[in-house]
């Protein structure tokens, strides 16, 4: 085994991997963000040598990653920036919880020029279960983490790799949450090996930097919120989100990007009202495919599931030059 000189850092941020239940028995009724990330990896049996070099372990948060905060993200962010440009780090392994890591993922991805990996992996089961995948995901995590040619932010679980446009949470409770969709998987890891089914290309990483750069000065963040299309929809909601100062709605319309006649017409006076609007489909799999149009017609946000339109639209707000 070649050992490198140079480190791989892992930050903790709490999540089910981090989680304590009463009973070992107990895989869905636990406390998320109980265990610190020191003495997750101290559980590991073999995690130094699967390494390949030395560690060092920080705790950025502790939390359940349904309460994931803008103020979390920012110091995720920041430590990544630091941590990429320093020559003596090789890798960044994040242990995150389950329910909003998609969006962590595509937030790092948008504003990290990660030229070398940025893996994020998570557990399904508690740290007390009686087979937690934790350990094993973080196995698998360090493999990518070393793995020749590796960049950009992954995202590391059931032994599948995915890239952050992709990776999706599509299942509550099985330990293989996450899927990348038509396109399935990067890649795999198979006895500590990985092997590609794509490769490691990410498009568009780091477009949205110079909000990072706002978000280090403290600027605000701007409000964004999510719309559904369905039957019966109404304007009601767009129209006092609009009266309450909304900056942005992504509206998660049915098929390819339809939204019934009240919706449509609610999103085009909060638009003329200065509130940017972006629509994608509320569809699990494939994306909208741009029709002939109206003039009044809606900005599309194609290719992307609506919380990750979400949180481009913010860094859009915050100035990041959304790629074309």
């Amino acid at each position: 085994m070649q050992v490198s000189a140079e480190k791989i850092v892992v930050l903790g941020t709490g999540g089910t991997i981090a989680g304590k239940a009463k009973a070992a028995g107990d895989n869905v009724g636990y406390v998320a963000g109980q265990v610190g990330v020191h003495d997750l990896l101290d559980a590991v049996p073999g995690l130094t040598d699967a390494a390949r070099g030395p560690l060092q372990v920080e705790q950025v948060a502790q939390l359940d990653s349904k309460d994931m905060a803008f103020a979390v993200w920012a110091t995720l962010a920041a430590r990544c920036h630091q941590l990429l440009t320093d020559p003596a780090v090789r890798a960044i392994v994040i242990t995150h919880g389950t329910d909003t890591l998609e969006e962590t993922a595509w937030f790092l991805h948008s504003v990290l020029d990660a030229h070398k990996p940025v893996v994020l992996t998570c557990a399904m089961r508690p740290a007390t279960a009686v087979a937690p995948d934790g350990p094993q995901n973080l196995l698998d995590a360090m493999a990518v983490a070393t793995a020749p040619g590796a960049h950009g932010v992954l995202v590391v679980c059931a032994g599948a790799v995915h890239g952050a446009r992709q990776v999706q949470k599509v299942h509550p409770y099985r330990v293989d949450a996450f899927s990348s969709g038509e396109g399935g998987p990067l890649g795999w890891v198979e006895e500590g090996r990985v092997r590609l089914a794509q490769n490691w290309h990410q498009a568009h990483a780091g477009w949205a930097q110079a909000a990072l750069e706002k978000i280090a000065k403290d600027a605000p963040w701007p409000r964004v919120e999510i719309v559904m299309n369905y039957a019966g929809a109404s304007g009601s909601a767009v129209d006092a989100l609009a009266r309450d100062g909304v900056q942005g709605l992504v509206a998660a319309a049915t098929g390819n990007g339809t939204l019934h006649h009240a919706l449509q017409a609610a999103l085009e006076r909060a638009r003329q009202a200065g509130v940017a609007v972006r629509v994608t489909t509320r569809c699990p799999l494939g994306q909208v495919l741009a029709l002939p149009r109206a003039e009044a017609a809606l900005p599309l946000a194609p290719g992307l599931i609506p919380v990750k339109v979400r949180v481009s639209l913010m860094l859009e707000l915050l100035g990041g030059r959304a790629p074309a």
